[in-house]
């Protein structure tokens, strides 16, 4: 064997190594950021709604001089923030 053919034999593994460590160890997939997007625009969704509809109810069963609704609506909202913040801090400290 020559000198080029040994340079060439490194320059194969290392090529292959690269290979192989790319196949184990993918990168974050572009789909999987659509899905935390989703996911996080349900967590907000789900409890703002949530709360609106209870809230319109309680004002036809229990008027106020308050709106049930609105103030419902918005403790919906926080709540949804605040399992959003959670989603996200759990998604930064998997990387």
């Amino acid at each position: 064997m020559t000198e080029d053919d040994d340079k060439s034999a490194v320059d194969i593994g290392k090529h292959a190594q690269r290979m192989k460590a790319a196949r184990d160890n993918p990168g974050p997939s572009p789909l999987r950021g659509i899905g935390t997007f989703g996911m996080i625009g349900w967590s907000i969704a789900v409890p703002t709604v949530g709360g609106a509809f209870l809230g319109m109810w309680l004002d036809r069963i229990a008027p106020q001089a308050f709106s049930w609704t609105i103030a419902l609506l918005l403790g919906g909202l926080v709540i949804g923030v605040i399992i959003a913040w959670g989603w996200i801090s759990k998604e930064g400290k998997g990387r």
